[in-house]
């Protein structure tokens, strides 16, 4: 019965991870069709700019779902200092990665988004007065 539920939440982890690969790839297909459109109608460099965003939320998006498939599959194997040990140094390189992608696609660190978003809302109501 054990066993059953073990090869049960293995799999489910195995269709995490296709999942996060498949939301990576098809985000990153969305972005570069999205990315020709609007540099035929727009200008190409601020379509480059909504294209790396782009490129950086299904990444994000993937890395998510993947880190959550990691810790899934961990559970369900035996623990060791080294499964654990490789599952934190694994959460640690996508967590770093997630923040860098993060940092990059909202152009400043995550304690400087409130004053950011602060100041974007005191510009858009001086404009419209």
């Amino acid at each position: 019965m054990i066993e059953q539920a073990h090869a049960l939440v293995d799999m489910l982890a195995k269709l995490l991870e296709l999942a996060g690969a498949a939301i990576i790839l098809c985000g990153a297909a969305l972005a570069s069709a999205r990315f020709v459109i609007d540099g035929r109608a727009t200008n190409w460099n601020d379509a480059y700019d909504r294209y790396r965003a782009g490129l950086g939320r299904a990444i994000l998006l993937g890395l998510e779902l993947l880190v959550g498939a990691d810790i899934i599959s961990t559970i369900t194997a035996p623990l060791t200092f080294q499964s654990v040990g490789l599952l934190a140094a694994i959460i640690a390189i996508r967590t770093f990665l997630s923040f860098s992608l993060e940092t990059e696609i909202e152009g400043c660190w995550p304690w400087q988004r409130a004053s950011r978003s602060r100041s974007k809302s005191d510009r858009k109501g001086r404009q419209e007065s």
